[in-house]
């Protein structure tokens, strides 16, 4: 038998009209014995009809989602809908605050931290809300992402391979009506730690994507982003329209873990390459250098596969194992 989570709020998933309150998360701490970690959420809800479940702020540096979801929460109305959009613009509330990929409390990477548990750390706790609460009731999950502040994407939506066919088939659909620029489908399978894959564990058709990253804010990407979540709304018939005219998308796969470049030594990374170039097999990604001891030859670091670079490290500085870049392979 599932525990029940420890996590607590006035919010009523299956009353009509628009609530926007907290999760309260109990948090005992020195400063405050009773105190707790107070995470917002919306509903929007209109009689009976699809759920659409939209996060941000799993990582507390990813910035284009937790404005994309601030946006919507105050521009949807329920008299304009048809079912129920569930909101969760800073999922991870002290990494969002502390502006940070992990927890400042516990060190918890959210995203590696699903199904959680309901008796666990703070992060696991959300992880576990989620996945108990949140998940059971969403026919579709859009987790929004961004490289944070160690990486830089070309923006892009995307979707994970998972063991059910029938889900990675609607996923895939919702992906396509997304209508960004750019799509990937994550051809590794989804990791069950990670969101995505929890939700689809659930049988909930899961859609993530990279809106940019360096520890800024695309302008670029979040307006489409904005977009792709009413295009979204819309394709579930919780918006009117119907489903939006299909849009022409680069679609990229990445298959395996050759797609990736890592440092093999600590150093100043300097790139020979720029993110949406097409590389082959054993080109240069870029090199290491040691300005601690000039004399020292860089050291070459070489792509593995052929692809176009779309992801890349955003600071210079790096550690033996940081990710310097990574490829994706376009299939249509």
């Amino acid at each position: 038998m599932e525990q029940r989570t420890r996590i607590w709020s006035d919010i009523d998933y299956e009353r009509n009209g628009k609530q926007v309150d907290w999760l309260h998360l109990p948090h005992s701490v020195t400063r405050s014995a009773y105190g707790m970690i107070d995470i917002p959420v919306a509903v929007v809800r209109n009689g009976e009809g699809p759920t659409a479940l939209f996060t941000a702020g799993n990582h507390g540096d990813e910035y284009e989602g937790q404005v994309a979801l601030c946006n919507l929460i105050r521009e949807l109305s329920p008299e304009t809908i048809r079912g129920r959009v569930i909101i969760l613009p800073a999922l991870n509330l002290p990494a969002v605050m502390a502006g940070t990929r992990v927890s400042p409390i516990d060190g918890g990477n959210l995203n590696r931290s699903f199904p959680g548990s309901p008796d666990g750390t703070v992060t696991q706790q959300i992880a576990h809300y989620v996945d108990s609460v949140l998940f059971p009731r969403a026919d579709l999950f859009h987790d929004l992402h961004s490289g944070g502040g160690s990486l830089a994407y070309m923006p892009f939506a995307s979707t994970h391979e998972g063991p059910d066919p029938a889900v990675n088939a609607r996923g895939l659909a919702a992906l396509r009506n997304f209508g960004a620029p750019v799509s990937l489908h994550w051809r590794q399978g989804a990791d069950p730690r990670y969101s995505p894959g929890a939700a689809m564990r659930r049988g909930v058709p899961a859609l993530g994507g990279e809106f940019g990253g360096g520890g800024s804010l695309n302008r670029t990407a979040l307006a489409f982003l904005e977009e792709g979540l009413i295009r979204t709304l819309r394709f579930l018939g919780i918006l009117p329209g119907g489903p939006p005219e299909p849009r022409p998308t680069r679609m990229f796969e990445v298959p395996d873990q050759a797609c990736f470049v890592y440092a093999p030594d600590g150093g100043v990374f300097e790139p020979a390459t720029a993110i949406g170039d097409s590389v082959r097999r054993g080109d240069l990604c870029g090199r290491i250098h040691y300005v601690d001891d000039p004399a020292r030859p860089p050291t070459p670091c070489f792509f593995k596969r052929d692809g176009v670079v779309v992801c890349q490290r955003h600071p210079a500085r790096c550690e033996r194992g940081d990710c310097l870049a990574h490829l994706a392979i376009e299939v249509a």
